[in-house]
């Protein structure tokens, strides 16, 4: 087999490794590495490369059934500034204790580490997410936070704490991987990588996942899932707490106590929030005026809205559907990368050759290819 030689990486190219756990769900894993090869495309240069692991090097199955060969077997040295173990179906059973070993010794190398679909349960388990905000797919929220009660869960898409990232699942990487690519180079080329793949908006650490009640509750509160379902239909004029009661032939403070049982809160305030939740949703999906929006979800005056929208939220409707968030916390320390060990390396040592290379020597008949001017370096 000819070795093909590994391309020499620009000034602050950043190397991520894919850590391919047993049953890795597949659309997650593209969900990351795509928004790489499309930043290397749109910058006509080498930003990121990649590279998927397995502890022996051996081919690893998605949760689709398809075969996927790993780049490279955990037990080469790599210099990664960033490991992502992606997951996906019963992460309990596919988490080995090669695996632990292996992630733990590259957070004492200072890695950045992060995870897609499940992957958060392996980070966990090798006790590396200990205080670190964190998601995970909404079906393993309530197995996690038993069997890691250190680990703060969130139900957000994603979550970027220091140096950890962790992305729920399905399309989400994506989300996350733009937020990263943003912070790096600037949100122009985040804009971009999101036009070329059609992808309307880039959801932002602020978005939750939609976990199905049903899911939460399973079905032994009928009445329960039933009261909330009416909300849901009901929201530009809702019901009040008596009605809803009756509705299910219970009495209201029967109503009150099956929420603060179930869903930790009262009826009204869930009720707000689901409210809420759709004012966000009008925001910045439409282009329906303030009042519009407040007056679609049940609210009678925009004062009151907007007070309302404020506390829950943390800002007012109008910076909320002009994009108005915290600033990106900067650029990613090159320090973190680790440099090879020893001089010249035997044949059978040299590293792989990443597909970024490959996929960006393509790349430049493309008409998009440089098509994103980045501010120089800082």
């Amino acid at each position: 087999m000819t070795n093909v030689p590994q391309a020499p990486s620009h000034a602050g190219t950043q190397t991520l490794g894919f850590l391919l756990l047993d049953s890795f769900t597949l659309i997650s894993l593209a969900s990351a590495i795509e928004p790489l090869r499309m930043a290397n495309q749109l910058a006509g240069r080498e930003l990121y490369r990649w590279f998927t692991l397995s502890p022996d090097g051996a081919p690893v199955r998605a949760s689709d059934g398809l075969l996927v060969t790993a780049d490279v077997a955990t037990n080469i040295p790599l210099a990664m500034d960033m490991v992502i173990v992606c997951g996906g179906v019963g992460p309990g059973q596919s988490v080995r204790r090669e695996h632990l070993a292996w992630l733990q010794g590259q957070a004492r190398q200072s890695r950045r580490l992060g995870a897609i679909c499940t992957g958060s349960w392996a980070l966990a388990k090798a006790g590396l997410l200990d205080g670190y905000e964190t998601s995970i797919h909404w079906e393993c929220m309530a197995a996690m936070s038993e069997a890691f009660p250190r680990v703060p869960l969130s139900t957000r898409l994603y979550c970027i704490d220091r140096d950890r990232a962790t992305a729920s699942g399905g399309t989400a990487p994506l989300d996350m991987m733009l937020n990263l690519i943003g912070r790096d180079h600037g949100r122009e080329l985040a804009a971009g990588i999101s036009e070329m793949f059609i992808y309307e908006r880039m959801r932002s650490e602020h978005d939750h996942q939609r976990i199905p009640l049903r899911h939460v509750l399973g079905t032994n509160q009928p009445k329960l899932l039933e009261i909330v379902a009416l909300m849901e239909a009901n929201l530009e004029e809702p019901i009040c707490l008596d009605e809803l009661a009756e509705y299910v032939d219970l009495s209201r403070r029967q109503l009150e106590r099956l929420f603060e049982r179930y869903l930790h809160c009262s009826p009204s305030r869930y009720y707000l929030k689901l409210r809420l939740t759709r004012a966000r949703q009008l925001l910045k999906q439409t282009s329906l005026s303030i009042i519009d929006v407040a007056s679609a979800c049940g609210f009678v005056s925009t004062p009151h809205f907007s007070k309302c929208y404020r506390e829950f939220f943390g800002v007012p409707p109008r910076d909320e559907r002009r994009g108005i968030a915290p600033s990106p916390t900067g650029r990613v320390d090159e320090d973190l990368a680790m440099p090879l060990s020893g001089g010249m390396m035997p044949l059978a040592a040299q590293p792989p050759v990443s597909s970024a290379v490959l996929a960006l020597a393509k790349a430049q008949g493309e008409p998009t290819y440089a098509s994103v001017r980045l501010q120089p370096p800082r």
